[in-house]
């Protein structure tokens, strides 16, 4: 299903707290934590266009997160990101001077982390990158994760010195597990979802991944005409849309939020022109975006700049990581895990929808970007579906 967005809000500007977290200012502050990680170099702007011949496209870029900062998801770019925001803050305020980016490693700074105990929900990406970013800085922290987070998963998790926490049910259930006991034990709640009152690490998150949209925009040829973004609470589609809106101004992409469709969210509160829970059902192959309830912060940028929202089947996201493993002649291969290929699934729906994609203006003339925002993070189910291992997909490029 495909929604154009006919909300009162859409095209207009975007709440002056969002364009100060979403823009060139908020970005300059990532690019100077981002530069004190390992791993820190940008990740690959793949060109592919075997599939853009494929697909009647102009280009298609993909820009690959699958090796970002170590951790094989964009997610590292949030979490770690937001960790190492707090601490630089909570550091100022009780050493009583301004701590830069670059004193976070000073140990009076690290005896301020050592205090301080971060804990979030996570269907397993985001919980690696605070953990990860706890770890760096010699903070301690305390994942939640539901019942549906693969056991590789979790042990990536606490192999970064990570507690890790069972919850029954699914991803709400953790959050709001994680948020009672975080509350009761006086621990600081960084999650990437937002609610009213919770806003301001969630945006912290948010910024974080706007060095994915700034990266892409150096190294394109020309602007994107059409944006594909695949949505779990929303907030790195609201990033990525944001950042270009911001950038852009009028030369701005066509936006579509793509949801599966046993957790379509985003699409519900489109609909609804509010936030709103869908009820649980059936999980769904795409578990990183396995979400029943949006991001308040999320949906306020991308009921603004979303020009449609649309969900995504089961078979579709399963169908495009073999794709992107099994590339057209001159393409290389590209390791997707179930949510990451996403957004490229939900372009390839619409193209087979011979009345939408010309009305959205898929079509000849179109310069697609999509964002692969995660590799085999669980490699046996990666496996599963394609038939062979990620090593093996790469193999192959290099062959």
């Amino acid at each position: 299903m495909y929604l154009i967005n006919t909300l009162p809000v859409f095209g207009q500007p975007l709440d002056p707290r969002d364009a100060e977290t979403l823009g060139q200012t908020g970005a300059d502050k990532v690019s100077r934590i981002l530069a004190l990680r390992e791993n820190n170099a940008p990740t690959p702007l793949v060109a592919l266009p075997g599939l853009a011949r494929k697909l009647g496209l102009a280009s298609v870029h993909l820009k690959d997160e699958g090796q970002r900062l170590g951790l094989g998801s964009f997610k590292a770019l949030g979490g770690a990101y937001a960790v190492m925001r707090v601490v630089q803050d909570e550091a100022s305020r009780r050493l009583g001077r301004a701590i830069e980016p670059e004193g976070l490693m000073a140990p009076d700074v690290r005896a301020v982390a050592a205090s301080i105990t971060f804990a979030c929900a996570t269907d397993g990406n985001h919980g690696r990158s605070v953990a990860q970013g706890a770890q760096l800085l010699g903070a301690r922290s305390v994942i939640f994760v539901h019942a549906g987070v693969s056991q590789a998963r979790i042990d990536a998790i606490a192999r970064l010195g990570a507690e890790v926490i069972r919850v029954d049910g699914h991803y709400d259930d953790s959050i709001a597990e994680a948020t009672r006991v975080a509350s009761a034990n006086g621990w600081t709640i960084l999650s990437d979802t937002s609610w009213p009152g919770y806003e301001e690490i969630p945006g912290l998150v948010m910024q974080g991944y706007t060095a994915i949209a700034r990266e892409a925009l150096a190294e394109l040829p020309a602007p994107p005409t059409h944006v594909f973004l695949q949505a779990g609470v929303g907030g790195f589609a609201a990033a990525i849309a944001g950042h270009l809106a911001l950038v852009l101004g009028e030369r701005r992409p066509h936006v579509t939020v793509v949801d599966p469709a046993r957790a379509a969210s985003l699409f519900a509160s489109a609909q609804a022109g509010r936030v709103v829970q869908v009820p649980a059902g059936e999980p769904t192959v795409m578990a990183m975006l396995e979400c029943y309830e949006p991001s308040l912060v999320a949906f306020r940028v991308l009921e603004r700049l979303a020009n449609g929202f649309m969900t995504l089947e089961e078979e579709d996201a399963i169908a495009v990581v073999r794709r992107l493993a099994e590339p057209e002649p001159g393409d290389p291969p590209v390791v997707a895990g179930e949510s990451g290929g996403v957004g490229l699934a939900g372009a390839m729906a619409v193209l087979r929808d011979g009345e939408l994609a010309p009305r959205i203006g898929l079509g000849p003339q179109a310069r697609l970007l999509v964002i692969n925002t995660e590799g085999a993070t669980d490699p046996a189910l990666f496996t599963r579906i394609v038939g062979r291992t990620p090593e093996t997909v790469l193999t192959r490029e290099n062959a």
